[in-house]
């Protein structure tokens, strides 16, 4: 496993990608009522934009809305009436994303000591709610320790956030199915295991634990496949990151589970203080089916120049 931080390279540059997530869900009875909510709408930011998007849920719901949470973020509600054994929920976009600037990492605040970047005052007090823990908490003694390795007094922020995001890769392994969506802080800590969420729940709690306003970012990772393979259409994955704040309000993204800052193959999705508020799919059926299968595909197509 090699620990060279990824950073920023001079073919870095704007791609475009077509992304599929397709969410199947098959059901030994019918269900007669479906309620659900899902974050599939990639967002507009000052580095990604979003050329087209629909989301597609059969059967037809007989109610549905689209509106923007606490977080800016786009969610979809839909309620499905109509008497089903499969569920489908499909997004799709066209989105189109830039290469993280420079001047994020290499200029201003990021070479600061990383003890400046704490917010505070009116310019910090939108990224405070970032810096306080969960409830239950999440940042605990192995935490702090952790956290303390790193954080060393007058350490420029930026050094500090790789060397974070690179002991995180180093020290923890990846394995799914090794934790669900409700595995705490403190067990992936002790196992030393996990997937993408996990890695970037850890990094959050360590850096929280220093005053620093952290948040959780869903979205999609464009990968390569290896030399003389096709690209396997649907075997891709969601994927989650973590970002910190700095002064002047700019979020420094970065992904523990791949030791990189966020670049052009990260493709946002939602953010939040947490998982909890960004699932992708969330809900709740009415039915006397004992039994349900879920399957999701998931596509981040490149698209050439």
């Amino acid at each position: 496993m090699g620990l060279s931080f990824s950073r920023r390279t001079e073919d870095s540059s704007t791609r475009r990608y077509r992304v599929v997530h397709e969410t199947t869900y098959t059901y030994d009875a019918e269900v007669t009522s479906s309620f659900g909510r899902c974050y599939l709408s990639p967002r507009e930011l000052a580095d990604q934009r979003v050329a087209e998007h629909a989301i597609t849920i059969g059967p037809e719901p007989s109610d549905r809305s689209e509106g923007v949470d606490a977080f800016g973020n786009t969610d979809t509600y839909f309620h499905v009436t109509t008497p089903h054994t499969r569920l489908l929920v499909r997004g799709e976009s066209l989105v189109e994303v830039d290469p993280l600037e420079k001047s994020i990492t290499d200029e201003g605040p990021a070479l600061a000591p990383w003890e400046l970047a704490r917010p505070v005052g009116e310019a910090g007090a939108i990224a405070a709610q970032y810096r306080l823990d969960q409830r239950p908490p999440e940042i605990d003694d192995a935490v702090r320790a952790y956290a303390d390795a790193v954080f060393t007094p007058g350490k420029p922020l930026v050094e500090a956030v790789e060397e974070l995001t690179t002991r995180i890769y180093s020290d923890f392994a990846y394995k799914s199915g090794a934790t669900n969506v409700s595995t705490r802080v403190g067990t992936v800590m002790e196992r030393r295991e996990g997937v993408c969420q996990d890695f970037a729940r850890v990094a959050i709690a360590c850096l929280r634990s220093k005053g620093l306003a952290a948040r959780y970012v869903s979205g999609y990772l464009a990968t390569e496949p290896p030399p003389g393979q096709d690209r396997v259409v649907g075997a891709g994955a969601t994927h989650a990151w973590a970002a910190v704040w700095l002064p002047g309000d700019v979020w420094l993204p970065f992904d523990p589970t791949n030791n990189k800052f966020v670049d052009e193959r990260h493709v946002t999705v939602a953010f939040g203080r947490d998982y909890e508020d960004v699932p992708p799919l969330r809900g709740v059926i009415y039915t006397d089916s004992k039994g349900s299968k879920i399957h999701v595909s998931v596509d981040v197509a490149p698209i050439p120049d």
